[in-house]
């Protein structure tokens, strides 16, 4: 699932000791830092840069100007030079939270998760109810799979304040990622209730998900639809509503559906080889043959090539079946399906010692699927 929304990216501001500085240019720097931090705020980079590179004339350790500097680079994508200025100013100030927190922001943009851990840790040392670091270590054990970790540092964020967006939607993707669906649509109904009227559509796909994982396909409906009022092209929305159609058994809203992201998209060979499943679910052969080549001939697509095959077997071309399946097999030799209907051909054309064959050839390469060998131990009677 896609979890770049709400993010909290905020550049923090610091406020000037005038105490840490020579008096004479006190007022002056003060000026300059808020008016730096004023300018960044409006995307001035340049003069933001100004400003904080006359602080540092006046004082060339300056800690709010190196974490200036810092947070410019940050936001111009130049993280090395960020970090070089927020480690410079660590240097000087060990406890300087803005440096920290800038510092740590920068290795999660170079998913550095762990260093980026060890340095929003050193950040709570000095204030250990910050939601915006809590959430973000949270966020980082999420991408480094540490379930627990994650989960606590997210409800000990909810402990604070309930319905913090952040930790919810967090503990949401958390549970998703995790195949919690049950739990993950929770997290994901709470942020829904907390603004219907204006929620957005990520939440929406992000529900529609859960209940298609849980196979509650027509509550799934319902959420994919009303992302598709606001936005008619979403393709989370368009793959969901078809997806849940295609697992209630509705093939031709499904079809229309796999169609519309292909006018937007007509080379994505995934969704020509979904409509070319419900093609041929239909008994509309001839379409889902023609799908499933146009899948093929953009790129190799194992499902269509597996679809192209049982059209075949469907047709009684069963030497042919035989042959698509045994390549198939030479590229996957532990599906079990694939041994499963080569063997079928078999059977249909007569020739059970074959098919008894193709499957015990299966059971030697993984002897644990349990459909081959009941199915074994049928032709063998």
């Amino acid at each position: 699932m896609e979890d770049s929304f709400f993010q909290n990216d905020e550049i923090l501001i610091p406020t000037v000791d005038e105490n840490s500085i020579n008096n004479e240019n006190a007022t002056k720097i003060s000026e300059l830092s808020k008016k730096g931090y004023q300018l960044l705020k409006e995307d001035d980079t340049e003069g933001a840069r100004a400003a904080f590179n006359e602080i540092l004339e006046l004082d060339d350790n300056n800690n709010y100007a190196l974490v200036g500097i810092g947070d410019i680079e940050r936001k111009l994508g130049h993280i090395d030079l960020a970090i070089e200025n927020y480690k410079k100013c660590l240097e000087y100030f060990p406890a300087n939270n803005y440096a920290l927190f800038g510092l740590a922001d920068c290795y999660k943009a170079m998913k550095k998760y762990n260093m980026a851990i060890d340095i929003w840790q050193q950040y709570l040392v000095h204030d250990d109810k910050n939601i915006t670091v809590i959430t973000r270590v949270a966020d980082a054990y999420r991408k480094i799979k540490d379930y627990k970790k994650s989960k606590e540092l997210y409800l000990s964020v909810l402990d604070i304040e309930k319905d913090n967006a952040y930790a919810l939607i967090g503990l949401g993707h958390l549970n998703y990622d995790f195949k919690d669906y049950k739990d993950a649509l929770y997290y994901w109904k709470k942020i829904y209730e907390l603004n219907k009227e204006n929620a957005d559509i990520r939440v929406l796909t992000a529900i529609g998900n859960c209940h298609r994982k849980l196979k509650t396909f027509k509550d799934g409906t319902y959420y994919f639809e009303k992302a598709l009022e606001r936005e008619p092209n979403n393709f989370y929305a368009l793959f969901g509503l078809a997806d849940c159609y295609r697992g209630m058994n509705q093939q031709f809203k499904s079809i229309e559906y796999w169609n519309r992201i292909l006018e937007l998209d007509p080379n994505n060979k995934v969704i020509l080889t979904r409509a070319g499943d419900a093609f041929r679910t239909t008994g509309n052969l001839d379409k889902a043959v023609e799908y499933y080549n146009k899948a093929l001939n953009i790129e190799f697509d194992v499902y269509a090539a597996i679809g192209l095959a049982l059209i075949c077997k469907s047709e009684g071309k069963y030497d042919e079946a035989i042959e698509r399946f045994n390549k198939l097999i030479q590229d996957d030799p532990k599906n079990g399906r694939l041994y499963l209907d080569l063997s079928d051909c078999y059977v249909q054309k007569g020739d059970k010692e074959e098919a008894i064959a193709v499957l015990e050839c299966c059971v030697k390469v993984d002897g644990k699927n349990p459909i081959v060998k009941s199915t074994l131990e049928k032709l063998k009677k």
